[in-house]
């Protein structure tokens, strides 16, 4: 079995919806501009570091996203996010705080790590570079909004980048932040992971394995979450009674009701 931080995290935050994403293959569709746009500005950096002209591959990009018939995002906003990826794009390679040497190897890598005979660890990193000089994990967000500033430290209980960092073993990590707003600004954020954090990451990896591996889908979280944040787990439960509303929100992964034979074992 393959684990990812993505599933750790699902399963964290409700183990029933773990059951309907990994083992039901359930998705939802993806309709968000802001998830489309970041796809598309991955590639025009890739395409910055590989020495291309990264705005024409923005635009390019994009103007494929536009054409995708889930997403229903109005003209003018689809232009002012255009224009703040390329005012990001130039303000990047004016900063050129950043370098990755040999991009088509060090860009968008996919890193595993043995957990026992029978399963891995995959992560799939933005990137590994040099940030201001230090070699380091990068990592690209896009966002309407500043990453928080304060306070200090709070970059190292990221755990997505404690993740990253234990199955690398590099302990530096970088976050570059692009900001979409009016005046669009990067943020470079760096911190460094300890041993003693990669350690607890790996801990918890495989304590979470064995509560999966155990068949506990309960819909009880692990967590406390947001009233926001229940209703939209609830949406989700309630979606799979209801198949006008599974054909507009959601999407199987192909093959996953080979594996539908789990639902009786974890029911």
């Amino acid at each position: 079995m393959t684990y990812s931080h993505s599933q750790i995290r699902e399963y964290l935050t409700c183990p029933k919806r773990y059951r309907y994403r990994y083992l039901q293959g359930w998705l939802e569709k993806e309709d968000s501009s802001a998830s489309l746009f970041g796809r598309a500005f991955e590639e025009a950096l890739a395409a910055h570091f590989r020495g291309l002209d990264s705005e024409t591959v923005l635009q390019t990009e994009w103007s494929h996203c536009r054409g995708h018939v889930i997403c229903q995002a109005g003209s003018k906003k689809w232009e002012d996010m255009l224009r703040q990826g390329t005012e990001l794009l130039a303000c990047f390679a004016q900063d050129n705080r950043v370098r990755v040497p040999q991009p088509l190897r060090n860009l968008n890598i996919k890193v595993r790590k043995r957990l026992s005979p029978a399963n891995d660890f995959v992560g799939y990193l933005d990137g590994i570079g040099y940030m201001d000089g230090r070699r380091s994990i990068l990592e690209w967000k896009t966002t309407s909004s500043r990453y928080p500033d304060g306070p200090a430290g709070l970059l190292a209980l990221d755990p997505q980048l404690n993740c990253y960092s234990w199955i690398t073993g590099i302990a530096d990590v970088s976050l570059v932040c692009f900001v979409r707003k009016r005046v669009p600004e990067i943020q470079y954020l760096s911190a460094v992971i300890s041993e003693e954090q990669r350690n607890e990451y790996g801990r918890l990896v495989e304590s979470t394995v064995a509560q999966i591996e155990s068949g506990n889908f309960s819909a009880q979280q692990r967590h406390s979450l947001s009233p926001q944040r229940l209703f939209g787990l609830s949406v989700h439960w309630t979606l799979l009674a209801n198949q006008q509303l599974i054909n507009a929100r959601l999407k199987r992964r192909p093959g996953a009701e080979d594996l539908d034979w789990i639902n009786e074992l974890a029911a």
